[in-house]
């Protein structure tokens, strides 16, 4: 099977990473094709299962991680899993389509280590801590108590921006969109 181009976006939540994969995915010139996580938690607000996520227990999602089922996958809260199947990437490649993620600074970083060549690495940094309790707050999806988790987390991730191969500040969208657009084209047609 052709081994076609991983493209990884991955940053602290609020950052505006799923909004900049959503707009490449819009680009038909690039021909990604999203890779679906699986993920040990509820669907929030209108996520859809095979959409937005694989949703699993996590009995089930253990079960695959014995069974090495994952490319990555990582506990990111206590009994919370997110991970990549590597069925998820073998069925993209078989369409001939490059795979984007929109994964955590963990296994972004465990994709780039496997796939070396094959893989664009990209970081979306905030403005600042600040600006994103403001956009997680926005959201309304999560509790006080679940938004400072992830502030907490967020300033950890922030520290692995420069293992990643470039770093889209994230000002302002339009901008962060068309740079995220402008290095996702030059990679994927090398």
């Amino acid at each position: 099977m052709k081994k076609e181009k991983l493209i990884v976006f991955s940053a602290p939540s609020g950052s505006g990473k799923t909004t900049i994969v959503r707009d490449l995915l819009g680009k038909k010139d690039l021909n990604l094709e999203f890779s679906i996580s699986a993920a040990s938690r509820e669907p929030r607000g209108e996520e859809v299962n095979g959409k937005d996520y694989y949703f699993m227990s996590t009995e089930e999602f253990k079960k695959h991680i014995k069974n090495e089922d994952f490319l990555e996958w990582e506990e990111v809260y206590r009994d919370n899993f997110y991970g990549t199947l590597k069925s998820e990437i073998e069925r993209i490649w078989a369409l001939g389509k490059n795979v984007i993620f929109d994964i955590d600074v963990a296994g972004g970083l465990r994709i780039k280590h496997k796939f070396p060549e094959e893989t664009l690495a990209v970081f979306v940094k905030p403005p600042s801590i600040d600006e994103l309790k403001i956009r997680l707050k926005k959201r309304s999806t999560e509790s006080d108590d679940k938004i400072n988790m992830r502030i907490a987390k967020a300033s950890v991730e922030l520290a692995t921006a420069p293992q990643f191969d470039k770093i889209i500040k994230n000002h302002n969208l339009d901008i962060a969109k068309e740079e995220a657009y402008q290095l996702v084209k030059a990679f994927v047609k090398d």
